[in-house]
């Protein structure tokens, strides 16, 4: 399909707002890691999580930790990796330990990567770009979103070393699509990662009640929108953008095209089904991403694992990757021994942003790894290539 239509160029970077515009009034900002009015300091996901309910305006918050519908897909991703249990072996000499791995051919330092997430600078004022220099100091790879509030150029600034994928929506005016794969080819990003599952976007309750619009300073930079507007009641400021500017008629034939543009290695993100992976494989994509975008579309899909096995046998040459439902390290165990190459996290690193920014998400992505890292010693697991699929079996009923 050949584009149509004028590239939209962006209106320039979005201004973000003064560190205290995104807090309750009268709160202080607390420092991650730290401990608040007498609290303990975050050891966990659900800590930091805590820590982001009480920092963030509601709007936000629930923009971010929302689902679909009920929400009872966002619960199953959790829920999932209750469904399986690890078989540890013992005796074996774990002294030394590597996490290291490669995703599309990249080094990083574990098999954790930083998935797409829209508007960072809503918890935190630098937002992406925080994110971006906590990701190379870590040694992983971070997805920005198209949808994000800094601009491609802006984020590869921010650490121009690091590696970095660029996550698609593509649009009505393809002008401007190839005009967003055009700007993350020449500001060295490394993969392209096509989101597949939003046609149109999930019923989201939380966004509705909230009539979500974005806070001053907050837009989405790459598309040159700088606020979503205020709604009717009933509606999201990002429903109304969707519907009016993405497109819902991308098909296979459009994964070709965007194979015309560039020569990135191509991600699909959101498929879910052995079917669905067959045609990724044979249509030679690099890689898939098993994801129900964290329970945000179509409430009563399957969880991103439990969807995992039948996707990894269909896969072919394609590196999997998990996205949805990771908190811990022994989640990571699990969905490696299920077949993923990598997993991505999204809630998470945004509650370490909430918490503490840049700092906030280093210590997240450190949490993480030391779960990890503990997790394989204790499962006799010196190295990611250890991890195999006896590593696991169904819990028992």
């Amino acid at each position: 399909m050949k584009p149509t239509g004028t590239p939209v160029p962006p209106e320039g970077p979005i201004l973000p707002p003064e560190p205290d515009a995104a807090a309750r009034p009268g709160r202080a900002v607390p420092a991650a890691g730290a401990a608040a009015a007498g609290k303990p300091p975050p050891v966990s996901i659900d800590d930091y999580e805590a820590m982001a309910r009480e920092r963030l305006p509601r709007s936000a918050f629930d923009y971010y930790a929302g689902g679909s519908g009920e929400e009872w897909t966002l619960r199953e991703n959790r829920e999932a990796f209750h469904r399986w249990v690890l078989r540890p072996r013992v005796l074996v000499d774990v002294s030394d330990r590597d996490m290291s791995t490669t995703v599309l051919g990249t080094s990083v330092a574990f098999p954790i990567l930083v998935a797409p997430t829209a508007m960072q600078r809503m918890a935190e004022r630098e937002g992406e770009l925080a994110t971006a220099r906590a990701c190379a100091d870590a040694g992983t790879v971070m997805v920005l979103s198209t949808i994000a509030s800094a601009t491609i150029e802006e984020v590869a600034a921010a650490a121009p070393e690091a590696p970095r994928w660029f996550q698609l929506y593509v649009h009505r005016d393809r002008g401007l699509t190839q005009d967003l794969v055009e700007r993350a080819v020449a500001a060295g990003y490394s993969g392209l990662v096509l989101t597949v599952d939003t046609p149109v976007l999930g019923i989201r309750d939380r966004d509705s009640r909230n009539r979500f619009a974005s806070p001053p300073g907050v837009g989405l930079s790459n598309v040159g929108a700088r606020f979503l507007p205020e709604v009717e009641p009933g509606d999201s400021g990002l429903a109304a953008y969707v519907r009016t500017m993405q497109d819902p008629s991308v098909t296979w034939e459009d994964v070709e095209w965007l194979r015309s543009l560039c020569d990135l290695p191509l991600v699909l993100k959101g498929v879910l089904t052995a079917e669905d992976a067959a045609i990724a494989a044979e249509v030679e994509v690099d890689g898939i991403a098993v994801s129900n975008h964290g329970g945000r579309q179509l409430d009563g899909t399957i969880a991103a694992l439990d969807a995992l096995p039948e996707v990894v046998d269909a896969s072919g040459p394609c590196e999997v990757y998990l996205d949805g439902g990771v908190r811990r390290g022994s989640d990571v165990l699990k969905a490696l021994a299920l077949g993923a190459n990598a997993v991505m996290v999204g809630r998470p690193v945004l509650w370490g942003l909430a918490a503490g920014g840049e700092d906030g998400v280093r210590r997240v992505l450190r949490l993480l790894a030391q779960d990890l890292d503990v997790a394989m010693a204790i499962a006799g697991c010196r190295t990611i290539g250890d991890i195999s699929a006896d590593l696991v079996r169904p819990a028992p009923r």
